[in-house]
């Protein structure tokens, strides 16, 4: 024991490295950082300098060369191309004009042309940033509650957790080693579903408080004419997303050759609209940041994951959990219960390759499907991304919004977060959602 903690058994080290990580991030520390410095340490004291100075050197970049991450930098270079080619634009545009007449009819449409958006990005923040310039604008123009604007453009991101290709569903397909293809077909059906929540929510939500989001008059309701040809825009957008999902569901490539092929098709039809190099340079920037960002989190939180195997964490917190005398999916909601504590102080990503070394063992000895869980964590996941105080979609939307302040905003997404819980719901109580397209593709 070279830093002489004292204790002998290494079960005794992890719990105290799980103790100091989760002060380090109470206090604001970056997760990349604690995870790394915390991990060295525990694993200097439990294996010496020599061979954690091994351990370190050698795992994140063996982590961060797995093949299926290459998939990460095409999934956001689609997204933020997509953005530049003003395609958003558009796909806000066509969902505004078919379904603008309903009840909270921008709002509802907003919801669906980030489902739209999200099945080209895999990024959220991405998605909510995009959409607060986009969308927001135009609800307060027709009289919307600011409040329920920026929680409508903040919650409607979170669907690119979920919906392929999802950044997130991808660095959980790798960190528990499961089926890169199977969990992004997964996440289909489930993205749709949170989006028809979200819809039925907006709908009642404007028909207890008109006020907040009024009807478009009938003088600026688009003419079917209008409708149809604010189809043929989509068109690239609609391709991309039938190539990702029929290559994946049919084998003819890999979600990383699907992906190349996607950015491919975006990057021809953004020059062929004539965007120019700018745009395509800040597109490639900001692709390049987002995943170093991504790829940083895991190099970190590897180190830490492996002082957590040499501690026998993992091990033991299985046995406790086997071990209780409750139904599994009492165990089940207590675990998703940790997340949502948990998601209130950490990202998304950094809160997934953290726990799930620890949980995933445990869920799969209860009986659970891996591909079930992975898609019930993220969604747990997309729920933190919009929750007090480090809900990062609600300070995308403040920030682009100065107008809009961010309490405002955590406000705007109360209801949605009631949606979120009723899609949990559905989600445990019908696994059949999650697993129906993953079996067929098999």
């Amino acid at each position: 024991m070279l830093i002489g903690l004292g204790f002998e058994h290494p079960l005794a080290v992890g719990l105290i490295g799980v103790g100091l990580l989760i002060v380090l991030v109470v206090l604001g520390v970056r997760v990349v950082f604690a995870a790394a410095i915390i991990g060295l340490l525990g694993l200097v004291e439990l294996i010496g300098w020599g061979p954690a100075a091994g351990v370190v050197g050698i795992v994140p970049h063996a982590k961060a060369t797995t093949y299926a991450l290459s998939v990460l930098p095409m999934f956001i270079f689609i997204g933020f191309v997509a953005f530049h080619a003003g395609m958003t634009t558009q796909l806000f545009d066509a969902a505004r004009k078919w379904l603008g007449w309903m009840p909270g009819g921008l709002a509802v449409a907003t919801v669906f042309a980030t489902a739209g958006f999200a099945a080209v990005s895999g990024a959220s923040t991405a998605t909510s940033a995009v959409f607060a310039r986009v969308a927001i604008p135009e609800m307060l123009r027709h009289g919307y509650d600011k409040r329920m604007s920026a929680g409508v453009v903040a919650a409607g991101g979170t669907l690119a957790t979920l919906i392929p290709p999802s950044a997130i569903l991808v660095i959980y397909a790798i960190i528990v080693e499961e089926s890169v293809g199977r969990l992004l077909l997964a996440g289909f059906l489930p993205g749709f579903v949170s989006a028809l929540v979200y819809a039925a929510i907006i709908v009642v939500w404007a028909l207890l408080k008109p006020e907040q989001a009024p009807r478009i008059a009938k003088a600026e309701r688009a003419t079917w004419p209008e409708r149809i040809t604010s189809l043929p825009p989509l068109l690239p957008i609609m391709a991309v997303v039938f190539i990702i999902i029929s290559a994946i569901y049919q084998g003819w490539a890999t979600p990383t050759e699907a992906g190349a092929l996607g950015a491919g098709i975006i990057f021809c039809v953004a020059l062929a609209r004539g965007t120019g190099l700018k745009p395509i340079t800040e597109s490639l920037m900001e692709t390049a940041k987002l995943t170093v960002m991504i790829f940083s989190l895991i190099w970190g939180v590897t180190v830490f994951v492996r002082f957590l195997g040499f501690s026998g964490l993992a091990e033991a917190f299985t046995s406790l959990v086997v071990g209780i005398d409750a139904p599994p999916m009492v165990i089940m909601v207590c675990i998703l219960l940790a997340y949502a504590v948990l998601g209130m102080f950490m990202d998304a990503i950094g809160m997934l390759l953290l726990t799930l070394p620890v949980v995933y063992p445990a869920v799969m000895a209860l009986g659970f499907d891996s591909i079930w869980f992975g898609i019930i964590v993220v969604k747990m996941a997309e729920i933190c991304l919009v929750t007090p105080p480090i809900g990062l979609n609600c300070f995308v939307v403040a920030a682009v919004r100065p107008d809009i302040s961010l309490p405002d905003v955590f406000r705007g997404i109360t209801w949605f977060f009631v949606a979120d819980v009723i899609t949990i719901i559905v989600l445990l109580a019908f696994p059949g959602i999650v697993t129906w397209l993953p079996d067929l593709m098999r």
